[in-house]
């Protein structure tokens, strides 16, 4: 799913100068057209992990295919968001941002219309290329539009407009959810194709088209790696659930490590490169990205499979469970801008450590509750989620300080780039390995036998099932969730302790303020 926590992310093409292309008059269409564009990305993205137990129920996917839905899209973005950036400069962001959009909302409607899981997952890796292109796209011809003087004002609207899609999508999806039925899922692919076509017409009418900035190489070469290396991974991982595959598990694993090896090496020796690994010597950046990675692991697994237990297991109602998500976008929203500002006077490390602690003591929460089988969401789940989210919200600006501040000014744009990218891959593995092991811990809960009329981990439960099998199918799909919670807790507290021991505690030197680091 799409983080919540990237909503201010800087852009991930190279710095721009100080000229604009846009007349004053224009540039609110610029904006309108990046706020828009931006909506797709992150409606999917929430209001996906609360549908998904709908889709299951419609479509008849298993959880692997389940899993793949999700990891389709999130596979492409990730290992493509850096080409994607770069294509901004070399054809031009206007050009670019359309093409991204227009791809994204075709993928959709192929998305609403898609007859079984098979062909969803197909069309979402094609969104995910989409939004490879879109995504940086949204806020870098932005900082390109406005003047810098003008610019922190105009990426603030949109950062707020960014986080009040993120809060409000999963609630309004799930109370539309609740009152359509399953069906209705594929509108919150639908909903694309209009919210797109404005995005576009306003981008080709309303606003002239900007030079390209430099003809940078979009080292499709690293691009193509990175995909297979990754989806190797992820398929190796997510193979573990799924039923007579288990046993390509180790070689795709093995594929993926290779692969993973071969794309550095092909890195390494490229002039421009997508990743520019040489970053990774700096002590501070690379430890702020294994933090990053940890922690946005951690995120994902609970956000991806936390609604399925909810939905399927609890038997909540979709309207209900959207909920969930308002605590992160919230926080986030209300609290990003203070705990920076706090960041820049007593230096990053002990807001992400902190923060990582809040997030872990969350998580180790929801583990307790489930293993106890204490099904209460207003008393219990939620308050956690609140909690979950205070702690993002004291990592996320401060995360953003030390990537930017750990390498010097002509890097910003790609360090901040690298450590997106990161996040988004934490999320892609997390869902794969996280579904198999909750997969596995369900099917030992249930005594390992595949009970007639049991349905598999997060698969809501066909009507009339017996009481005495509903008890036990319920406590498995706790004692599978807290399973994962345990482990999300643990890697939040390594998180915390690699944050503290690599990250800065420095104040800054200089009051930097958001715009300067966006160009």
């Amino acid at each position: 799913m799409h983080s919540p926590s990237k909503v201010a992310a800087v852009p991930l093409t190279s710095p721009v100068t100080n000229g604009t292309f846009c007349p004053q008059s224009q540039r609110r269409f610029v904006l309108i057209a990046a706020i828009l564009a931006s909506a797709l990305g992150f409606i999917d993205g929430s209001i996906l992990a609360i549908a998904t137990p709908a889709i299951r129920v419609d479509l008849g996917a298993s959880l692997a295919e389940a899993q793949w839905i999700s990891n389709a899209y999130a596979l492409t973005l990730s290992a493509l968001i850096l080409a994607g950036g770069a294509a901004g400069d070399r054809f031009g962001l206007r050009r670019a941002f359309v093409a991204g959009i227009a791809l994204f909302i075709v993928a959709s409607l192929a998305c609403a219309l898609a007859p079984n899981a098979v062909v969803l997952i197909a069309f979402r890796a094609v969104q995910g290329i989409g939004a490879a292109i879109m995504v940086p796209g949204s806020l870098a011809i932005i900082a390109k539009a406005y003047p810098k003087k003008e610019r922190g004002r105009a990426i603030g609207i949109w950062a707020a407009a960014s986080a009040l899609t993120t809060a409000i999508g999963p609630v309004l999806g799930g109370f539309v959810l609740s009152a359509f039925g399953d069906g209705i899922w594929r509108a919150i692919f639908a909903i694309n194709l209009p919210l797109g076509l404005i995005s576009i017409y306003l981008l080709l009418a309303k606003v002239p088209a900007d030079a390209p900035t430099e003809k940078r190489s979009l080292d499709l070469g690293g691009a193509a790696l990175a995909t297979l290396a990754f989806g190797a991974l992820a398929y190796g991982l997510t193979s573990m659930s799924a039923s007579g595959e288990g046993h390509m598990a180790g070689p795709s694993i093995a594929a993926g490590v290779v692969l993973l090896a071969v794309f550095i090496v092909f890195e390494l020796r490229q002039r421009e490169p997508m990743i520019d690994l040489s970053l990774f010597r700096v002590g501070a950046f690379a430890g702020a990205n294994v933090a990053t990675f940890f922690l946005y692991f951690a995120l994902s697994a609970n956000l991806f499979y936390l609604p399925m237990l909810l939905i399927a297991g609890w038997g909540l109602s979709t309207a209900e469970v959207g909920f969930i998500f308002l605590p992160l976008s919230a926080s986030i929203a209300l609290l990003s801008g203070p705990v920076g500002q706090l960041s820049d006077r007593i230096g990053p490390r002990f807001p992400i450590a902190c923060g990582s602690l809040v997030v872990a003591f969350a998580f180790a929460g929801l583990a307790l509750l489930t293993h106890a089988g204490i099904h209460n969401f207003w008393t219990g789940t939620f308050p956690l989620m609140a909690l979950m989210g205070l702690g993002m919200a004291l990592v996320v600006s401060p995360l953003s300080t030390a990537i930017m501040t750990a390498v010097e000014d002509k890097d910003t744009g790609a360090a901040s780039g690298i450590n997106n990218a990161v996040s988004r891959i934490g999320g892609l593995i997390a869902v794969a390995a996280m579904g198999s092991l909750a997969a596995w811990v369900y099917a030992n809960a249930l005594d390992g036998n595949a009970t007639p009329g049991v349905p598999g981990f997060g698969e809501p439960a066909p009507a009339g099932l017996a009481p005495a099998v509903e008890a036990v199918r319920l406590a498995a799909s706790d004692a599978a969730f807290a399973v994962v919670s345990s482990v999300t807790a643990l890697l939040c507290l390594l998180s915390a302790v690699i944050a503290w021991t690599t990250i800065s505690g420095q104040r800054l030197p200089w009051p930097r303020r958001a715009e300067d680091s966006q160009g």
